[in-house]
């Protein structure tokens, strides 16, 4: 699974990104220029109302617009070039493993399903980028960063406070089930304000979901797992890959995993921080970048793939729960590109 970055950089990402370095120069110099010309007349205005004991309410608050201004027209030309950059690496990666990769995302119903079922917080602002897809061990899949942020405060303290940034990932399932289950975060849903303990059932939509008694100690003490159907539910969610799962878990220093199963499918929302920022002026760190993209886009394929199943209940990519870092350690991505996973495209 993991790319060949090494391989990458000393072939034809490599010889791209060389010919990107006037392109990289192109857009400091445009940055430095405007700029520059942005302090020339915001300065001297800012200066002449000192001087003169006028640099107060309206025209302060002029000022400090225009040097915002000025500042965010000056860093434009360097967001389009990381852009650009950004967008040729993670292409690569995603190529050499048999995936495709997009930068601009429109969400499909995973992300209402994720957000009818409480795997995402509630939010008033959202932004999504960095598309992965194709295949995994023949099953569609899909993966893309999500930042939700909610608006907090009021009057002055008005501001926007990021309530969710990591990966929604959907995946087809590897065997058929028709009910619904939720593996959420153990307390999410408690009784009396969280004075009982955990519910005994949850409702999203009219749809009611009941707790499901587990025996394995470790997994009660991190997930509850709520379904319409007792019996199926620990079919999809056995102890016997629960392992693999927090296994990743440990791997994401605990960045609540949780998963829904639905239609065939597999939805997981994994709190992890930026994705995927292998774009920068700086030529000289670009094979770190794509290295740290890779492991970024490694660890979370392996997530997908700790928490589904084949036909005969084997963890797909399985292998020892011990170690995260050896989760799918074979390859288990198939060359043959797919246009995504089955969420993204047929919608709920």
């Amino acid at each position: 699974m993991r790319a060949d970055v090494q391989g990458l950089m000393g072939g034809e990402l490599g010889s791209w990104l060389n010919q990107q370095s006037g392109m990289r120069e192109k857009a400091k110099k445009t940055a430095h220029d405007r700029w520059f010309y942005g302090a020339l007349i915001v300065l001297p205005l800012a200066l002449y109302w000192w001087l003169m004991d006028e640099l107060s309410g309206f025209k302060f608050y002029l000022v400090i617009s225009g040097a915002i201004a000025a500042g965010w027209w000056g860093y434009q030309p360097i967001a389009e070039a990381r852009k650009a950059i950004k967008i040729g690496i993670n292409t690569a990666i995603a190529n050499s493993l048999g995936l495709a990769y997009e930068h601009d995302v429109e969400p499909g119903g995973e992300f209402e399903a994720a957000k009818d079922y409480g795997l995402v917080p509630h939010y008033d602002q959202s932004s999504f980028e960095d598309r992965w897809h194709g295949t995994l061990e023949g099953h569609g899949f899909s993966l893309y960063e999500t930042h939700l942020e909610e608006r907090r405060g009021s009057g002055k303290n008005r501001r926007m406070v990021t309530v969710f940034r990591g990966a929604i990932i959907n995946m087809q399932f590897g065997r058929e089930f028709r009910s619904t289950t939720l593996l959420q975060r153990a307390g999410k849903h408690k009784k009396w304000f969280g004075l009982g303990g955990r519910k005994d059932n949850v409702s999203f939509g009219g749809h009611r979901l009941d707790l499901v008694d587990q025996v394995h100690p470790s997994f009660e003490n991190v997930f509850d797992l709520y379904s319409d159907d007792q019996i199926e539910s620990r079919v999809l969610v056995h102890p016997s890959y629960i392992e693999h799962l927090l296994a990743v878990e440990r791997a994401f220093n605990g960045d609540a995993v949780r998963a829904l199963f639905l239609r065939g499918e597999v939805i997981i929302a994994v709190e992890s921080g930026d994705l995927f920022e292998s774009g920068s002026l700086d030529a000289d760190g670009d094979s770190e970048r794509a290295e740290e993209a890779a492991r970024q886009f490694e660890a979370l394929a392996k997530l997908a793939l700790a928490i589904n199943q084949n036909e005969r209940g084997r963890v797909v990519g399985q292998a020892g729960p011990s170690d995260a870092r050896d989760l799918g350690s074979e390859s288990v991505l198939s060359p043959k590109r797919a246009a995504g996973g089955g969420f993204g495209r047929r919608g709920l």
